[in-house]
C-alpha cells in the first residue's frame, strides 16, 4: 500500500503541475493580481479536483463518462468556457493598481468551472480510479484519499505557478510586453482545448 500511496502522489504532483488550462489561468491570475488575490481561483480548481478525483473512487466519473452525449456536451461546453477565459486573459492589458481587498473576477466558481467542464480532468479521474483502486478496498476510503492527495497536490502546484506568474509580473514593465504576456498565456488556454478532441 505504501508503494501504491507514493506512486499516486507523484502522480497527483506530475498531472496538477504540468503546463495546461489551469496552470495557465493560474499563472495569468498571478501575474494579474497577485498570489494572494488568486487563492479563490486556486482554491476553486483544487476543491473541484478534489471533488472529481473523490467522485472517481466511488465510480460516478466512469458512470458519467459512459454516456456520449455528456462526455460530448461537456467537451462543446468546456472549450466554449476555455475561449471565454482566453479573451478575458488576451484583453486583460497590464495590471490595474488595485486595493488588497480585489481579487481575480474569475474567482472560486470560475476556477472550480474549469474543471467541471473539462473532460481530459475527467478521463484523467477515471484513469486514477483504474490505476489506484488498490490503496483501499472501502470505495468512500479511497475516495477520501484521492480528494485530499489532488487537493493538495493541485493548492501547491497552481501556487507555484501563480506566485511564478507574480515574479514576472515584476520583470513585465512596458504595455506591450503585458499584451505579449495576455496573448501567450490566451494561446496556452486555447490550445488546451485541442486536449479535449484528440
Amino acid at each position: 500500500m505504501t508503494e501504491a500511496l507514493t506512486a499516486l502522489v507523484t502522480f497527483a504532483i506530475v498531472a496538477t503541475a504540468s503546463p495546461g488550462g489551469a496552470t495557465s489561468l493560474a499563472t495569468a491570475s498571478g501575474a494579474q493580481f497577485g498570489f494572494l488575490r488568486s487563492l479563490p481561483l486556486i482554491s476553486g480548481i483544487a476543491t473541484a479536483l478534489a471533488l472529481l478525483v473523490a467522485a472517481s473512487g466511488t465510480g460516478l466519473a466512469t458512470t458519467i463518462l459512459a454516456f456520449p452525449v455528456l462526455e460530448l456536451g461537456m467537451k462543446t461546453v468546456g472549450s466554449a468556457y476555455l475561449l471565454w477565459l482566453a479573451f478575458v486573459i488576451l484583453s486583460a492589458g497590464p495590471p490595474a493598481k488595485a486595493s488588497v481587498s480585489d481579487k481575480s473576477p474569475i474567482g472560486f466558481l470560475g476556477g472550480a468551472m474549469l474543471l467541471v467542464v473539462n473532460p481530459k480532468a475527467w478521463a484523467m479521474a477515471v484513469g486514477v480510479a483504474g490505476s489506484f483502486s488498490g490503496i483501499s478496498d472501502n470505495p468512500f476510503a479511497l475516495a477520501a484519499i484521492f480528494a485530499l492527495v489532488f487537493a493538495i497536490a493541485a493548492t501547491l502546484s497552481l501556487s507555484i505557478w501563480a506566485v511564478a506568474g507574480s515574479f514576472l509580473a515584476q520583470v513585465i514593465r512596458e504595455n506591450w510586453q503585458w499584451h505579449l504576456f495576455n496573448s501567450v498565456m490566451a494561446l496556452l488556454l486555447v490550445g488546451s482545448i485541442a486536449s479535449f478532441w484528440l
